[in-house]
């Protein structure tokens, strides 16, 4: 019966940090337990990992073990110092002396910590340098050749670890990124009203479907008084993160200037101070997209300005009209002048707000959904309540594109005029 080998104190303490490669630890952590572990295992006094920075050339003290705070931060070392080079060039440089050898950059630092000998070798992940290990000993010419050896086998450990550690904790800031978004998402939402205040005469319902998580689409209903509600549909020209955040700003900017605002200032008034807000807030190549309405219930009148949106549609009677009476786009120029429209509204009227990825909508074969299908879907769903509208068209539209993926997000707000108070 053959008996296996007993492994050595040394090769268990390799196999232990070999262990490192696979774990699933934070960068810190890895070089921590690597600079211990290389000191326990060569019997060296003290040890150094500097990784190097690719940007600035330098290698950064990331770890160490017995070294006081004092010699960790003597100073700088670069790749361009004599040792660095001869390490990345594939030595294992060997000072038996730190105290009489020109290569020493920090001779006073070295003498006051006790170091005598240096043992340098680099750490290569893929033969591209990421840094070096070094070992040192309080007495001359302590480094032998299987100490050599044993550097080189636990710093190619140490490459493959830290190049881990490193993909790991890209992957935690993915994961943070996504909870960010998540979050954003949903306090975007939020500001997404989940119906519209009760208005005598109106039927109004609406859906918002961002494609990213969070988005640039915005619709808001704004009770101006017992008579008034505003209606705003906007899309910020962007997507993601920065468009969601540039939306809650002009958001925040309808309601600061509509919301009491009406009766001190004309619709003109309050678009042109959208308007020149947007130009100091919108950097190049962004702008809005904004439709702006008031209904009076009282006097059955709706005024309104489109800024450069799709044109919001009045289903009467079977006919459809467009509403574009307004102006340029908002952010692009202040003095823009933007024409104000006023109609009368009827019973039985129908409205039909939306942004423009209602219609950009494409199926597999990419063609687009386009604007003729969403009139004769208006058409024929309009004999029914808001919110069938609303369903019917997206029902419409999700039979056309399939599971096709999007990447513009959907507003729709739908508003039914009735006679009967419901």
């Amino acid at each position: 019966m053959k008996i296996s080998k007993r492994p050595t104190r040394k090769e268990e303490k390799l196999y232990q940090l070999t262990t490192l490669v696979a774990g699933g630890f934070a960068l810190g952590d890895v070089l921590d337990r690597l600079a211990r572990g290389v000191v326990e295992i060569t019997g060296a006094s003290a040890c150094s990992i500097r990784l190097l920075d690719d940007e600035t050339g330098e290698l950064k003290m990331r770890s160490t073990f017995g070294l006081s705070a004092e010699y960790r931060n003597k100073g700088p070392v670069t790749k361009d110092d004599p040792v660095i080079k001869a390490a990345f060039a594939g030595e294992a440089v060997i000072i038996d002396d730190m105290r009489d050898d020109a290569r020493i950059k920090y001779p006073q630092a070295s003498a006051k910590e006790g170091l005598v000998s240096q043992l340098t070798v680099t750490m290569q992940f893929k033969n591209k340098p990421v840094g070096v290990l070094r070992l040192y000993r309080p007495k001359v010419g302590g480094f032998t050749e299987d100490d050599i050896a044993l550097a080189r086998s636990v710093a190619s450990q140490c490459a493959v670890a830290i190049t881990n550690a490193k993909y790991y904790a890209r992957a935690i800031r993915g994961e943070q990124v996504a909870q960010q978004v998540k979050l954003a998402g949903i306090i975007q939402r939020r500001m997404i009203p989940e119906s519209a205040p009760k208005m005598p005469h109106l039927d109004i319902a609406a859906l918002y479907n961002p494609c990213f998580g969070v988005g640039g689409d915005l619709y808001d209903f704004i009770k101006l008084d017992k008579d008034n509600l505003a209606i705003a549909i906007a899309d910020v020209i962007g997507k993601g993160i920065p468009a969601a955040i540039m939306m809650s700003s002009f958001r925040g900017m309808i309601r600061a200037y509509a919301d009491g605002g009406h009766k001190r200032h004309t619709m003109a008034e309050i678009i042109r101070k959208l308007n020149s807000t947007a130009c100091d807030e919108c950097r190049d190549g962004e702008f809005i997209t904004f439709f702006y309405a008031i209904i009076n219930i009282k006097e059955m009148t709706m005024t309104y300005c489109n800024c450069g949106h799709e044109p919001a549609l009045l289903w009467r009677g079977g006919k459809i009209r467009e509403l574009k009476k307004g102006g340029l786009v908002l952010g692009v120029t202040k003095d823009t002048e933007y024409e104000i429209g006023k109609i009368e509204i009827k019973d039985d009227d129908r409205f039909l707000f939306y942004t423009d990825g209602l219609i950009d909508a494409v199926n597999f074969d990419e063609k687009i959904w386009g604007v003729n299908n969403l009139y004769k879907i208006f058409r024929q769903c309009a004999e029914g309540t808001a919110r069938e509208i609303v369903n019917g068209i997206l029902a419409w539209r999700r039979r056309f594109i399939g599971l096709a993926h999007q990447t513009d997000d959907t507003s729709i707000v739908v508003v039914r005029v009735s006679d009967k108070n419901d």
